[in-house]
This record gives structure tokens, C-alpha cells and sequence, in this order.
């Protein structure tokens, strides 16, 4: 039999994208062109910190949806435009970042879109472009008469990052980013065979200055285009990617799969059916069948379940989202104490960040043995107001030590294991936790 010709393998990328809700904006032709051929086309991201958040994950999904529709993807880690940074949603301007620390930045990069995209496969490989490669050893005047002369003033001045960035200010080095950008795509249209530029919404003008600049500097009849998803928002108006503590980025040490995970846990039902299209690789028929499970039962969070196992576990693997599993049982479930006892110490402290972390010596922690005694002596972390106070907690079944009810007022503390030899977590009522360490 016949192996399917490339062309016969190719899917429709934009009806995949259009289900999704993944199309912003879209450049007449790019359709047509994607259903020709296999075709090249690319994201730019710009390293800027060591680690991608959840915000760049979106444009990822572009270049995952294009090369399982059969087509090239190209990322591009902007070592060059990351030196000065784009003016597109900002109202200052970013602040400049060594060489040697962008250099580490694109290192990292490189390693996470690996995990999403194949750099191996034999028809369309994923590549990987730094348009710092092409940007080195050209000089300023050089650019000027290569690009600057073709795009007006008038031309540049029009695209809306810069219109906003009017009154408060633009420098012309952030003005000059959508020619330099524009540029990349000429380079790659050129050297590479882009003929697709792909990015969020706010980068429409960036993008098409690029179609703009092939068109007039390239001899032949130029054809390129340009596609833009919507920049994502939550229901309640707050911004996409943050949390309380901060971004949301992929790498572990920065946040945490447990983290990572109750983000998209934590979604509401209105942004869990809108993301699991967007972020996951579940097919239309699998999201409508849990649409349906969810509909008659949203206190399950069916959605939100499905749509933080598939992201967890491609971003970070299925052992780290186990592990998540655990540990928002041992946060918000009825777990055992077996299972406190197994999550290992980096864990423990990533799930009960954010809560009273109290410090008591070794020698304090024995010279006080009874319960009653030892939460007392640490009252002034505000824990009970009064001894007479902890010990009718205690004896209504108030208090727990690592998920194990005190019986007792007098019962000995250390009937309780140590968590990782130095932790003792303990709960007040149904949903009040301190975690308490035992130092030397």
C-alpha cells in the first residue's frame, strides 16, 4: 500500500483553528494558500525572561495545530529584538537586558518549546531560528538602505503600539521594532520559505508590516501572509497568566506543577469551556462529550479537571500532575496521612505556600510534649486566642495534626510523624492550616 502523499496528510489548519475560537485576524489568501501546499510559517518570542508563561502559550498551540496539520513550523527566539524590546501593550519601556543574560534566556526557551513541538520527524521537522544570526553583522547604515527606505514614517506611525505609546512617550528605538520584526519575515520569506507569520492579536501591525516589507522588496510576485489569535482574558476582567503570586510560567522552579495545575483547576466555568478548545489537543468530539457530563454537574468541575490534567501533564509530565493530584488532596480532600507523608519536602512547601509557616525549636518542641501544651505556647501566632479556647476545639474534633484528628487535650505530640523529619502540619477547623517546622 501506498504511504499518503504529504499534500494527503495536510489538514485544514484554520477550520481547526476557527472550532477552537483561535483566529483574531486573518490576511485574505492565507486560507487558500495552506490548503495548496505545505507551507512554512512562524512565531517569533522574544527572550525576555528565562522562562515562557502561559501567556506564550497560546501562539505554542499555533505552531502545534500547523505542524499536525501537516505544515512547517518555525520558531523564532528573538535574541536581536529581545536587546530592545516591542512596544506592542506596553506604556513604558523595557527596561534593556545584557547579552549574556539573553543568551541564557534562549537556551531555556528552546528547551520548553521542544516539549511541544518535533524537531525530528522526517516531513516537517519544527526548526528554530535566533534572528540575532542575521542581525550580528549587519550594520546601521546597512539596514537603512536594505529596510528603512521602504516602509514611511506616515506608514509607522499609524500601526496602534505606536499611536498608544504617543502621548506618554516613544523612543525611536521601540518605534524602529516593527521594521526590525518586519525584517525577520523578509529574512525568513527569503531564506527559509515563510510565507506565514503567525502571533497574538496586538501583533497584527508588527506582522503586516512584515507582508509589507516583502512586497516591496522582493523582485517577484510576493505572497505572504499573516494570522493572528485573540489575546486570552478571564471572565472576571482579571488579566490571563497571573495569579496572586505572579505569573504563571512553565519552568518548575518558578512555578511549581502544583501551582501550575490549581490555575487551571481554579478556572471558572465560563473560561474552563473556552480554554480546554485553546490549550489542549482534545478533539472537538471529546470536548463536546465532557461539555455535556459537565452541564448537569459543574460542582465536579469536569472541565476544569480535564483541561488542567492535559496541560499539566504535557508541560510538565505525568508524574508532576499525580503528584498535584495528591497534593489538593491533602489541601482540600479527605486524604490519609499516608499520603502527606509521601510528598516530598519541595512539594509540601509549594502546596502550603501562602500559609503561617511557624519555626519552633527542637528543644521547645520536647520541653512541651502534650498538644494542648505545645499549640499554646505558640499563641501568639494568633492560633486560638486561649488555652480554654484550643483545648474545646480539641475536644470537639476541631483540631488536626497532618490529617489526623487530636483525641485528646493531653494526647503527646509526638504520636504524630514528623513530615520530612521536621514539619508538623496543622489544621484549625475545616479549612485553617499552619505549618509548623521544628528547627535545630
Amino acid at each position: 500500500m501506498n504511504e499518503p502523499s504529504g499534500l494527503q496528510r495536510m489538514k485544514n489548519f484554520v477550520e481547526e483553528l476557527k472550532w477552537r475560537g483561535m483566529i483574531h485576524d486573518i490576511m485574505p489568501g492565507t486560507e487558500e494558500q495552506l490548503n495548496k501546499e505545505i507551507t512554512a510559517g512562524y512565531v517569533g518570542f522574544d527572550p525576555t525572561a528565562s522562562s515562557l508563561t502561559i501567556g506564550n502559550l497560546v501562539t505554542i498551540m499555533l505552531l502545534v495545530h500547523f505542524q499536525k496539520a501537516g505544515h512547517k513550523p518555525v520558531a523564532l527566539v528573538g535574541g536581536a529584538t529581545g536587546m530592545i524590546g516591542d512596544p506592542s501593550g506596553k506604556s513604558e519601556e523595557r527596561k534593556f537586558l545584557s547579552e549574556e543574560t539573553l543568551r541564557h534566556n534562549q537556551e531555556c526557551i528552546k528547551k520548553q518549546l521542544s516539549k511541544f513541538l518535533d524537531f525530528d520527524t522526517k516531513d516537517n521537522p519544527a526548526e528554530l531560528v535566533n534572528n540575532y544570526d542575521w542581525f550580528k553583522g549587519m550594520g546601521f547604515l546597512q539596514f537603512l538602505r536594505e529596510a528603512g527606505k521602504h516602509l514611511t514614517v506616515n506608514y509607522m506611525m499609524a500601526k496602534d503600539s505606536v499611536k498608544k505609546r504617543l502621548e506618554t512617550g516613544i523612543s525611536y528605538t521601540e518605534f524602529s521594532y516593527q521594521l526590525i520584526q518586519g525584517y525577520d519575515y523578509y529574512h525568513l520569506y527569503k531564506e527559509k520559505n515563510c510565507r506565514l507569520q503567525m502571533g497574538g492579536s496586538d501583533q497584527w501591525g508588527n506582522i503586516t508590516a512584515g507582508t509589507e516589507l516583502i512586497r516591496r522588496m522582493s523582485d517577484e510576485k510576493s505572497e505572504a501572509f499573516a494570522l493572528t489569535c485573540p489575546l486570552i482574558t478571564k471572565a472576571d476582567g482579571t488579566k490571563f497568566g497571573k495569579s496572586e503570586g505572579g505569573n504563571i510560567w512553565l519552568d518548575p522552579t518558578l512555578t511549581s506543577p502544583y501551582k501550575f495545575y490549581q490555575f487551571w483547576l481554579k478556572a471558572s466555568d465560563e473560561d474552563a469551556a473556552k480554554w480546554i478548545r485553546i490549550f489542549t489537543l482534545l478533539s472537538k468530539e471529546e470536548i463536546e462529550a465532557l461539555e455535556k457530563q459537565h452541564e448537569p454537574a459543574m460542582h465536579e468541575r469536569i472541565l476544569q479537571k480535564a483541561l488542567a490534567k492535559d496541560i499539566t501533564i504535557r508541560v510538565h509530565s505525568e508524574a508532576d500532575y499525580n503528584n498535584a493530584i495528591h497534593a489538593t488532596e491533602v489541601l482540600f480532600g479527605k486524604s490519609s496521612v499516608e499520603i502527606l507523608e509521601k510528598i516530598d519536602e519541595n512539594l509540601l512547601l509549594s502546596v502550603f505556600e501562602g500559609l503561617p509557616q511557624i519555626k519552633i525549636t527542637k528543644s521547645h518542641w520536647e520541653s512541651n510534649p502534650v498538644v494542648l501544651e505545645l499549640i499554646s505556647t505558640i499563641s501568639e501566632f494568633n492560633i486560638f486566642p486561649s488555652k480554654g479556647e484550643a483545648r474545646k476545639m480539641i475536644q470537639g474534633g476541631g483540631v488536626s495534626i497532618n490529617k489526623t484528628k487530636v483525641t485528646a487535650p493531653d494526647q503527646l505530640s509526638k504520636e504524630f510523624n514528623l513530615l520530612q523529619n521536621k514539619y508538623l502540619l496543622l489544621q484549625k477547623g475545616k479549612k485553617e492550616y499552619f505549618l509548623i517546622q521544628i528547627t535545630d
